[in-house]
């Protein structure tokens, strides 16, 4: 599958966009019974839901801590895989900070973007001089309504494969 040019064609194709989802909920099956989805793709960003329905409550039927904790590393994680060569670069989230400000009793939506400059700034140029770097992603999930459910601040560590001690089995 060419990851890249679905992503592409996802931009504009609501079919394409249907098939990057089913893709990624085979990719990364932990997220399938949650119904995450990408409903749009830009550039250097995107936008995700957490759908309000029962595998997402919590015990008083509010979105899940940790699924909207879930949906911030994912809609981070999507952006910055998206922008770096796979073959280059590793990412491994390094800690996860959240803040919660609203009970979400409806679906919920992320969005994170970034740009050229942000990614020459934050991580191309620093691996000039570094082995690793952390970069923090902040996302920001709003129900339907614009409340504002949480902030979550994901870190990331970019390193080069070639620096990559661990060995993969």
């Amino acid at each position: 599958m060419n990851t890249k040019l679905i992503i592409e064609k996802a931009k504009t194709s609501k079919f394409y966009l249907g098939v990057l989802n089913m893709g990624l909920s085979r990719m990364i099956p932990f997220n399938k019974p949650h119904g995450f989805k990408i409903i749009e793709v830009r550039d250097y960003g995107v936008k995700t839901i957490i759908p309000y329905k029962k595998s997402n409550y919590n015990h008083i039927k509010g979105l899940h801590a940790c699924g909207l904790a879930t949906i911030s590393e994912f809609t981070t994680g999507f952006v910055l895989v998206n922008q770096l060569d796979s073959k280059k670069y590793r990412i491994i989230m390094q800690k996860l900070e959240m803040e919660y400000f609203y009970q979400g009793k409806m679906d919920a939506f992320g969005e994170f973007e970034i740009t050229k400059e942000w990614m020459n700034e934050n991580i191309y140029v620093p691996l000039e001089t570094k082995e690793a770097i952390v970069v923090l992603c902040e996302v920001k999930i709003h129900d339907k309504n614009g409340n504002h459910l949480t902030t979550g601040k994901v870190h990331w560590q970019v390193k080069p494969w070639n620096k990559v001690r661990t060995k993969i089995n």
